[in-house]
């Protein structure tokens, strides 16, 4: 059986970023500043919780990678939380563990992002078999109740009113741009034509054609 992992809230928040001491307005920088969800977590059986931190691109890279349509959060959501409990196999003590060892003798034959001749449908589910013999023996993550949420804002002196799924604002506020997507589909798949070996032939990335 698995453990029951709770989810109590979620915030946004950002990527590491500098604000030059120059004019009035924030420098326009390369990257920083990025969306970070953070996920308030409980686990089973203990007063600990901690904070799962899913960056917007996470979300952008398993579409990419796994052929994920853009517009599937909840699928896109439930792998950012839980594939991160996926055992990998050259961990010794992973397959000392037995439900961990469970997962990857059931996985063991599935293709990776990385595996040659595999269409985009194979790769996304053998992710999304991953992902749910992580939530059949390991791990699941999922809403507490509302009524003990609600109890924990009024506990702490807080207004807010909990809303019936606590990743509800996740839900509401991420819209993943298909331009993004496509462009690290790009990368994906120069990657993968590439292989171990460089490939000349293969236009590398952040260049147009043409470019050297």
């Amino acid at each position: 059986m698995p453990q029951i992992w709770t989810i109590w809230d979620v915030e946004l928040s950002y990527g590491h970023t500098d604000f030059p001491a120059t004019g009035d307005a924030a420098q326009v920088l390369a990257s920083g500043g990025e969306p970070v969800w953070g996920v308030y977590e409980v686990g089973e059986d203990t007063t600990a919780y901690g904070i799962s931190a899913v960056p917007h691109s996470l979300l952008e890279w398993r579409s990419a990678e796994y052929d994920i349509d853009p517009a599937d959060l909840d699928t896109l959501i439930d792998v950012a939380l839980h594939e991160r409990f996926i055992p990998h196999p050259a961990d010794a003590l992973a397959w000392a563990d037995e439900q961990a060892g469970r997962v990857l003798q059931a996985s063991a034959d599935l293709p990776t992002c990385w595996t040659p001749g595999v269409s985009g449908t194979d790769r996304r589910q053998a992710h999304l078999e991953r992902v749910r013999l992580v939530k059949d023996h390991l791990v699941r993550l999922e809403a507490a109740s509302r009524a003990d949420r609600q109890g924990a804002l009024a506990f702490v002196g807080s207004a807010r009113v909990a809303p019936p799924d606590p990743l509800q604002p996740m839900r509401e506020g991420i819209q993943l741009d298909p331009a993004r997507v496509e462009a690290k589909k790009l990368a994906v798949a120069w990657k993968r034509a590439r292989g171990d070996l460089p490939a000349a032939a293969v236009k590398p990335p952040a260049t147009f054609m043409g470019v050297r």
